[in-house]
């Protein structure tokens, strides 16, 4: 582990700001935005709305990529926590359990909300999970993160996503028919769940996905470090330029890359990872710009109260019925206006009462911390 040109840790604002923005879209933001462009019928509105719904396979959405977007702002705080646990002297073993059984938690906590709860239909149960393919992809990030040089961590994260790559292009498979290597059918990932995986088997949650997943954790690992490193501690401004700069870099990357091996959210593709690493970096960069060096902070608000409890939210969703709730408090006024309104007024009413519940443990300072 490396504690050296690293001032102390300080909790970044405009990472549980983006987090939140992040985690809003789920929450019910797509929701008031759908409602909108159903209403208006504005080009623009119409355009987000599809941007605000998941692509059905090669492409990209805005959608597609909260995913990756979370999984990298979670990297990004790794080096922050790390430092700190330093500083207080926490043994060694004591970060190696934490990172492991954060890893497996996350592993469980998405096995239970995948399945809606505790199910003994063993054949049935869904073991590809969004939580634990997060909780997977950090862990083995932050082992490397703790235990490699800044130079092994670049080389690797590329290694990763082109191997990857290779891998795809050389063990199609075919036990389907399939000549697509990059199709649902015939590609590497889903053949190896075929083989491999018990219960029921989604191709958008494969288990060698977890290769690129890494790198994308490293990515944000490597912007946590670069953030957190006393270079150009005394010209901030530059640090978000250099940032800006590397993200393009990635962004024509991806795309140029998707040219052979399409963007693809499924198949968490080396280009997707590249080009969506690139937006990642530079949406932070703009976040970290505005709250942490201009401290523009008010208007966050907002988003830093979901972003400090987003694993809560993600879980609540499936555990309580916010529409019950806000048909509650929202059903008579949604009765008041024509039925064009009701897609609106459920958005607004569902993130409202998400909102209000995560303002509630914000201000009790009760956060779920994995």
């Amino acid at each position: 582990m490396e504690n050296e040109n690293k001032p102390a840790a300080r909790r970044l604002q405009s990472l549980d700001a983006l987090r939140g923005f992040d985690m809003f879209w789920i929450m019910g933001g797509s929701g008031i935005f759908a409602g909108l462009a159903t209403l208006t019928g504005w080009p623009i509105l119409q355009w987000w709305a599809v941007q605000l719904t998941h692509i059905e396979w090669h492409g990209l959405h805005f959608y597609d990529m909260i995913f990756p977007l979370f999984l990298f702002l979670a990297g990004i705080s790794f080096p922050f926590s790390l430092t700190k646990r330093i500083a207080r002297n926490d043994s060694r073993k004591s970060i190696y359990i934490h990172v492991v059984s954060r890893g497996l938690i996350l592993v469980l906590l998405g096995i239970l909300y995948q399945n809606k709860g505790i199910n003994f239909n063993f054949a049935e149960i869904k073991y590809g999970t969004v939580l634990g393919h997060i909780g997977l992809a950090w862990m083995f990030a932050a082992l490397i993160y703790m235990n490699t040089k800044l130079t092994f961590r670049i080389v690797l994260f590329w290694v990763f996503i082109i191997g990857y790559w290779i891998a795809l292009v050389l063990f199609p498979a075919h036990d389907l028919g399939s000549t697509d290597i990059f199709s649902p059918e015939g590609s590497l990932p889903a053949y190896i769940d075929r083989l491999l995986m018990p219960g029921k088997v989604s191709t958008s949650e494969c288990l060698l996905l977890i290769i690129p997943m890494t790198s994308t954790a490293l990515l944000g690992m490597l912007t946590g470090e670069f953030v957190l490193s006393k270079y150009l501690s005394d010209n901030p401004l530059r640090k978000v330029l250099y940032m800006a700069l590397v993200a393009i870099a990635l962004m024509l990357t991806g795309m140029i890359w998707n040219i052979v091996f399409p963007i693809n959210h499924s198949l968490w593709s080396s280009s997707l990872v590249c080009f969506v690493g690139g937006f990642s970096i530079l949406l932070f960069s703009v976040f970290y710009l505005v709250i942490d060096i201009w401290q523009y902070k008010k208007w966050a608000f907002f988003f830093v109260v979901i972003g400090m409890n987003p694993i809560t939210i993600y879980l609540a969703k499936k555990i309580i019925n916010f529409s019950s709730t806000s048909n509650f408090f929202f059903g008579g006024i949604k009765d008041l206006l024509p039925e064009t309104w009701s897609p609106l007024i459920d958005g607004i009413g569902i993130t409202t009462v998400g909102w209000v519940f995560l303002y509630i443990l914000y201000k009790k300072k009760i956060f779920l911390k994995v």
